[in-house]
């Protein structure tokens, strides 16, 4: 009788230990987190273990972040902590969290390449979107021993950038990012693109800095082509460019609305009103439209443009300078009727 009483006192403490086990379970590790929908925590190089926790529990606000905290003492997880971004969605628990920040499983994020007209501007927007800091990709983008392994110098280097939506881990490098940048390139300038800039006689280089200077010119992609085939046109020609967008880029004023005789003679390598062919790189991050249409340039006979004077940002055409200059008639006559000077 009395072993009796014993194994059935033993039985009830063992289930009261349990109880307690899974109610301390359920109470520390097995809790989601009050969010609605999924959020991210960004782990730097230079975060501790209470700062993780910290930008978890103001970002997310856990039942309870003891249990994360008793994870992490048992795991020491201070001493090896993961950077990188990591995604918190509402159904996950303590413990999925934990585990996932423990092993590194960091979520890939997406890094947008913007069509951008100076490399400063996209070394910034980059920058707002991983972890490498802009003044260490500024610093490789102005090394020039760098940029010529890479086979670009300072002026040709934003050829180096096909704007589009990649998906990368949030935690790369400068140089992370700049091999990233390179792979993609050579992905974009496939077989058919090389073979159509060959027939044009111009490397890949010298189709975005031609590229650059139509996306400048017209933010209409449907007209794209057209003026890409005028300044094939030239190029063939021998003719000068004269493109305004390279005298803005010269004066590095790119909110002139009207191009002086006085921009004209502006002493600079891109100003096509005075040097003959393409200027010495990319005036802007060429966009993917914008080199297509010179790949895919429309044949025609027109060797001038001018903006119209309706203001609609698209242009008149004109194979014969006479028939150019009407055109820039009218438009000069609109830019006065508007006291644009």
């Amino acid at each position: 009788m009395k072993k009796k009483v014993i194994i059935i006192s033993i039985s009830v403490i063992v289930a009261i230990l349990l109880s307690a086990a899974v109610g301390t379970y359920s109470l520390l590790f097995s809790k989601p987190f009050k969010i609605n929908n999924p959020t991210f925590i960004y782990i730097d190089d230079d975060d501790s273990a209470d700062s993780v926790f910290t930008k978890i529990e103001t970002n997310h606000h856990p039942e309870s972040m003891t249990g994360i905290k008793m994870l992490a003492k048992l795991k020491n997880y201070g001493g090896n902590i993961y950077t990188g971004a990591y995604k918190i969605s509402p159904e996950m628990t303590v413990l999925e969290t934990f585990r996932m920040l423990k092993a590194g499983r960091q979520t890939p994020v997406k890094l947008i390449i913007p069509s951008v007209r100076t490399i400063d501007k996209l070394v910034s927007r980059a920058a707002e979107q991983i972890m490498a800091d802009s003044a260490s990709i500024a610093s490789l983008l102005n090394d020039s021993s760098y940029l010529a392994n890479l086979g670009y110098d300072k002026a040709t280097i934003p050829a180096l950038f096909i704007p589009n939506t990649y998906e990368v881990y949030w935690n790369m490098t400068a140089e992370g990012f700049i091999k990233r940048m390179t792979r993609e390139n050579k992905n974009f300038w496939n077989t058919e693109r090389t073979a159509k800039a060959k027939a044009l006689n111009m490397t890949a280089t010298e189709v975005c800095t031609l590229a650059s200077i139509v996306d400048e010119e017209t933010a209409n992609n449907a007209e794209k082509p057209l003026v890409a085939g005028l300044y094939i046109n030239r190029l063939k020609r021998g003719m000068l460019l004269q493109a305004d967008p390279t005298v803005k880029f010269s004066l590095q004023d790119f909110g002139l609305r009207r191009i002086l005789f006085k921009h004209l003679e502006t002493d600079s390598p891109y100003n096509t009103y005075k040097y003959q062919g393409l200027p010495p790189g990319p005036i802007r991050i060429a966009s993917v439209a914008g080199i297509n249409s010179v790949l895919n340039y429309s044949r025609h006979n027109y060797i001038y443009m001018c903006a119209k004077e309706d203001f609609s940002g698209t242009h008149n055409f004109a194979s014969t300078l006479s028939e150019h200059n009407r055109n820039a008639r009218r438009y000069q006559q609109a830019l006065n009727r508007r006291n644009i000077k």
